[in-house]
């Protein structure tokens, strides 16, 4: 009995030690963990960017000061030139030295030697197209002076690198994906530059869906879609036929967005009786910004504000002391494709005026991380590499080269380093005659009064315009450019009598001029809201220019939605598609994000372009319909002015059209939405979220590198405050990545967003503070004197 009444204390003995056991576990359990996320946060944090104390450059000659303001924007003082892009490329890798690996990469095309297989096919891309070839040859001709400016950023940037490395202070992204950045190069800032023609250079796309259209409908079909209906007909090559779907599959296509608003309005038209100037170039919106704002300064005259990719030195767009610029993006015809005829017998020979010419092949490793090296070449003729191949050979004895004016040297850099110290239009213009691509619309303002316009770059002549419509025999010397537009001639504009100059991409000169520019030009939309807005004034302030900067009124709503009610005046609906028309006809036709009536219409016009295409041409193939926006505009315009097109009768006409249309969308939205039209706001599928590179890869990623949760926001893909979308999500991914405004009677002060935010590191408090900024319209204010902010000093080795 004394045994089994002992058992019970035995026991109890043993659940107290199993409990205190288990306690110490959980303690040291929870005790590690806080180790953990101490080690983690001191081992991020070792990698945000120092901004005040000193650091030991021995490469300096004398101190450099890096003022550090209040929003992230960092002020560069130095003694002289060497030192300040020494301390501007080491600033700037301390901000962004991730972002700056992965803009090499992906333009050199080695990506894959640290992504591994997935961008195979994106590496095969750029290597073929040869950006860094082509920086490479830009290199050597540049001056002493702007390699020696490219050499000292270089330094800087290594010097960053270097140290990083000893200290075990990389970004966290370098861990994530296992490797560390070789040196910095002035041949990596130029290949940078490269990427940014590529961007925004067109329209070999174009041409490539508009040879498509001639293989594949009847040539009045086919011309229906052509971004201007050809007088003359151009004539397509029937007998050389290429597969351009299978071709450009695994192509790189730069957004068909990427544009811009700019403008300068007089003296005459503003309050401060001095030139306001504003500028919003529109580019992908990710995280961090494509835009590193900064400030730099030295005793040899250099004062000036503004930014620049991140990646090379000085300031590509804003203002010094005297001046200010900005720019949008001109889109000539600056790409050529070209139908070359191979040798049978000898794959890299091609047919030129009847005889047969030795391309030249260059071979392209491609080194893969976690995988074997892909021994790869890359052909160019006497006209540019061949794109049509890059995924595969497909063997075939007829295939494309791309004839590129980025492909060939050019002096941006010099540009820019001239402009930044021009201190009026007549320095500012000679400074142009160095940028060449891409070609751009620079709008100017100086404190004399002046305002001035030019759209620069190389410009190819075409004999005929409407040859750039489509690919080009590339054997006969007939179909050659003929040279390019004079700088002397390019499209000028000093002091206008209307008070006002301003661009969104529109067309730029009348037809009277004697050069052709392109087929292909941005809807009209933007451009007509801001000259509406331009033309009602004559004393504007810097709030009236930010205000217009985030205007939301959309012009081609207010163009097509009578035309479309007409239409259906007489057609029976629907309960909720009268309701819908209701909505619509009550209208201001702005696109706010809590009205319901944008996104009755974006979803309309969507559905009218799927009844369109949809059945017709595959998604391959929309991909090159750059002129996809205006094809449709043009179709529904002239159909409602009674004319006969074929793409709108196969779909029953416009009365069925818009009615099939409508009734589909209101459908499509009742179910995401509820039955409440009035309830319906724009920003339930209108939203900006700012995304990381490497976010996607997993939710603990997302949640550390992007915003909790995408922001409902207003505008559209065409006004002024531009926000292009994503069909399928409404996610935006596209507008005004940087904003920019000034008076020239207050030149030391600038008006910024740069959305996100300045930083590139998710610990620090400027990575993501201006995205409400950017949806709502909140600028901060820049200086060039009386700067505030953290105190860095740079200083040589003892």
């Amino acid at each position: 009995m004394e045994e089994i009444q002992e058992m019970p204390e035995v026991e109890k003995e043993k659940k107290r030690n199993v409990k205190k056991i288990l306690l110490w576990t959980l303690v040291t359990i929870i005790g590690l963990g806080i180790i953990a996320i101490i080690f983690v946060n001191v081992y991020i944090n070792k990698s945000l960017p120092q901004l005040e104390g000193e650091i030991e450059i021995d490469i300096l000659q004398d101190e450099v000061a890096v003022i550090t303001d209040e929003n992230g924007v960092p002020h560069i003082r130095a003694k002289n030139d060497r030192d300040l892009y020494i301390a501007q490329g080491y600033v700037q890798a301390q901000q962004r030295m991730f972002q700056m690996e992965l803009s090499r990469r992906q333009a050199s095309g080695t990506l894959s030697e640290v992504i591994g297989e997935l961008s195979v096919n994106q590496d095969k891309y750029f290597r073929t197209l040869g950006l860094r070839r082509a920086a490479e040859d830009s290199y050597e001709v540049y001056s002493d002076e702007s390699k020696e400016v490219l050499d000292w950023f270089a330094l800087g940037v290594t010097t960053y690198i270097h140290e990083a490395k000893a200290e075990n202070k990389l970004p966290i992204e370098f861990t994530l994906l296992g490797f560390e950045p070789d040196d910095w190069s002035p041949i990596d800032s130029l290949t940078i530059g490269k990427y940014m023609a590529f961007d925004l250079a067109g329209h070999w796309q174009q041409q490539a869906f508009n040879y498509y259209l001639l293989n594949e409908f009847d040539e009045e079909k086919a011309y229906e879609l052509f971004p201007a209906y050809p007088e003359n007909r151009p004539t397509i090559i029937k007998e050389e036929e290429i597969d351009i779907a299978s071709s450009f599959e695994h192509a790189v296509i730069p957004h068909t967005f990427n544009g811009s608003n700019n403008w300068v309005v007089s003296g005459e038209k503003t309050e401060s009786g001095l030139p306001l100037l504003a500028d919003d170039p529109h580019l992908g919106l990710a995280t961090p910004s494509i835009w590193l704002q900064m400030h730099l300064e030295s005793e040899t005259g250099m004062n000036v504000s503004g930014v620049i990719f991140a990646g090379v030195p000085g300031i590509i767009l804003g203002h010094n002391e005297d001046i200010a610029w900005g720019v949008t993006n001109t889109g000539p015809d600056v790409q050529q494709l070209y139908i070359e005829k191979r040798n049978p017998d000898n794959e890299n020979e091609f047919l030129y005026e009847e005889k047969w010419e030795e391309a030249t092949v260059i071979d392209e490793p491609i080194k893969v991380k976690d995988g074997e090296t892909i021994d790869y070449q890359v052909v160019e003729t006497r006209h540019g590499p061949v794109i049509s191949e890059f995924a595969e050979d497909t063997g075939e004895d007829t295939v494309l080269s791309l004839r590129w004016t980025a492909l060939d040297p050019s002096t941006e850099l010099e540009a820019i380093l001239t402009i930044n110290q021009a201190t009026n239009w007549e320095e500012f213009e000679k400074g142009l005659e160095k940028f060449l691509v891409p070609a751009q619309n620079f709008v100017f303002a100086s404190t004399d009064g002046t305002i001035a316009y030019k759209a620069n770059g190389k410009i190819p002549i075409y004999e005929d315009g409407q040859d750039a419509l489509l690919p080009l025999p590339g054997w006969e010397s007939a179909y050659e450019w003929k040279g390019f537009i004079p700088f002397d001639e390019l499209p000028t504009v000093v002091n206008p009598d209307k008070g006002f100059i301003a661009t969104a991409n529109n067309k730029i000169a009348p037809d009277s001029y004697p050069y052709h520019i392109s087929n292909v030009w941005a809807q009209p939309y933007r451009y007509e809201r801001i000259e509406e807005v331009l033309e009602s004034g004559d004393d504007f302030t810097v709030e009236d220019m930010q205000a217009l900067q985030m205007d939301q009124t959309d012009l081609r709503a207010r163009e097509f939605v009578p035309i479309f009610q007409e239409a259906l005046a007489s057609t029976e609906l629907g309960e909720k598609e009268e309701a819908a028309l209701k909505l619509l006809s009550n209208w201001d036709f702005v696109d706010e994000v809590d009205k319901p009536q944008p996104l009755i219409f974006e979803h309309w016009l969507m559905e009218i372009q799927d009844m369109l295409f949809e059945k017709n041409i595959p998604d391959s193939m929309m991909g090159l319909f750059e002129g996809k926006g205006q094809a449709v505009d043009n179709l529904l315009r002239k159909a409602a002015s009674g004319e006969e097109l074929i793409w709108i009768t196969e779909t029953g006409g416009l009365e069925n059209l818009l009615a099939t249309s409508l009734e589909t969308t209101v459908t499509k939205l009742s179910t995401e939405y509820g039955n409440d039209l009035s309830a319906w706001e724009w920003g339930d599928y209108h939203k900006v979220q700012f995304y990381h590179p490497l976010s996607s890869a997993s939710p603990l990623l997302e949640f550390f590198f992007n915003r909790e949760k995408p922001i409902p926001v207003g505008g559209s893909g065409i006004t002024p405050m531009a926000t292009s979308y994503e069909n399928e999500t409404g996610e935006v991914d596209h507008g005004a990545s940087w904003r920019f405004v000034i008076d020239m009677s207050d030149i030391g002060t600038g008006y910024h967003i740069v959305g996100p935010g300045q930083a590139g590191h998710f610990r620090s408090e400027w990575y993501h503070d201006q995205i409400d900024d950017w949806v709502e319209g909140n600028y901060h204010k820049t200086r060039l004197n009386e700067v505030e902010g953290l105190d860095l000093l740079l200083v040589p080795a003892e």
